[in-house]
């Protein structure tokens, strides 16, 4: 069967289902904000309510909604003291924003290699990263795969770190029965629009720790403390408050969760299952431990030796053509962003007095990653039927079976 990219006919010509999803419900609430007149979370009630939601289904004892994913970052930092100079370790195989946040702040993103089976942070290159001006750990939940939080809360209980969790793609994860975001110091989660729970912006930080929890509600609210006067100011805070509208929508997305983040294991499983009977591809690992994922992404280890030695770059193309929505992921490490090699970054680091130059770090399992292997599936492709699931895995075996096509 000639292949697409060749003039052949496509394997499949109906599209996955479309994203975001949403109904009635949203209309209501958006339409009880709008005819309340009170649009900003300082006044209404729906921003309450949705904190009080999103922390009882995180079995988190604080939460503060926030206006994206990023300021939660920046605004957890800040809470957990981060000072000129101190060294947070930082998966490499990440959204950017995981390592900027922390040059915004002045300190210095380490780093550290990722498991070349799950693609989460490597406890061991941690460990291997670890000075004394180290600060803090980082991890990633990658996809909604949890990260390995056991050994990262040794080490960090070991030499005195804090550990704030990138859950961003992680709502309802849960490693030992336990769910993220709260397993660490803190934890951040992303509402932006690809997100599994979506206000097309926003986002949310859980702790535990009552001070922390203080302080961060703080930097999020133009440094304002709870119960003081109105235009009274403690601390180097910014205005990061999300808004009615957006915590409106994300009650109602938060309402049908549970039943789609069922659909994505159930169909991630199946997918999973049917791929791994193809030489030359292996969906990432699901740790024993990790009791429940969230698979913002489905991701796929390709081995171009299976495949005539066919760089991923064509595979994708030609699976494009078929109809199957892969994609390549991260394209670079983050030390080889425009951003960590630019001069501004290079003068910042020569102010703060550090030695690191990230033009001498070379990570061999994220740049495997970036550059040969990772395959991905968005989240919305799992929200597919299993004749869908069927496809994809008929799209790998049709390129399979006509690789003397691809040049």
């Amino acid at each position: 069967m000639k292949l697409a990219i060749n003039g052949g006919k496509p394997l499949r010509n109906r599209d996955f289902p479309t994203w975001p999803i949403w109904d009635k419900r949203e209309e209501e609430l958006l339409l009880e904000v709008l005819r309340s007149g009170k649009w900003g979370s300082l006044h209404g009630v729906k921003t309450k309510e949705f904190e009080n939601l999103f922390k009882n289904y995180h079995n988190a004892k604080f939460a503060k909604a926030v206006s994206s994913g990023t300021t939660g970052l920046y605004a957890s930092l800040r809470a957990l003291d981060i000072k000129l100079g101190d060294e947070i370790i930082v998966p490499a195989y990440t959204f950017v924003a995981t390592a900027s946040v922390v040059l915004e702040l002045g300190g210095v993103p380490v780093f550290a290699d990722i498991d070349p089976e799950t693609y989460n942070i490597s406890p061991q290159s941690v460990e291997d990263m670890i000075t004394s001006r180290t600060k803090g750990i980082i991890p990633v939940h990658l996809g909604g795969n949890p990260a390995d939080m056991s050994s990262l809360k040794k080490i960090a209980k070991e030499k005195g770190l804090f550990i704030l969790e990138d859950s961003a793609q992680a709502w309802g994860a849960e490693w030992e029965g336990v769910k993220v975001g709260a397993i660490g110091d803190c934890g951040v989660f992303s509402f932006q629009s690809s997100k599994n729970i979506t206000s097309g912006e926003g986002g949310i930080i859980l702790t535990n720790d009552e001070n922390l929890a203080e302080r961060i509600s703080s930097y999020v609210n133009c440094g304002r403390m709870e119960g003081k006067i109105w235009y009274e100011h403690y601390l180097l805070g910014s205005n990061f408050r999300i808004t009615e509208f957006q915590s409106a929508i994300l009650i109602a997305q938060l309402e049908r969760y549970e039943e789609l983040k069922k659909k994505r294991e159930e169909n991630a499983l199946y997918l999973s299952k049917r791929l791994s009977e193809i030489e030359g591809l292996k969906p990432l690992k699901r740790d024993q431990r990790a009791t429940s994922h969230s698979y913002h992404l489905f991701i796929i280890r390709y081995d171009k030796r299976y495949f005539n030695d066919i760089p991923k770059e064509k595979i994708i193309k030609a699976l494009n053509a078929e109809g199957i929505p892969v994609y390549a992921g991260y394209s670079l490490p983050l030390y080889k962003q425009p951003l960590f090699r630019s001069e501004d970054v290079k003068k910042l680091l020569k102010f703060i007095g550090t030695n690191i130059d990230y033009e001498k770090i070379n990570l061999p399992f994220t740049e495997r990653a970036c550059y040969e292997e990772a395959l991905w599936l968005n989240q919305r492709v799992l929200l597919g039927e299993k004749e869908d699931m069927d496809d994809i895995v008929n799209g790998f075996l049709k390129i399979k079976e006509n690789l003397n096509e691809i040049n």
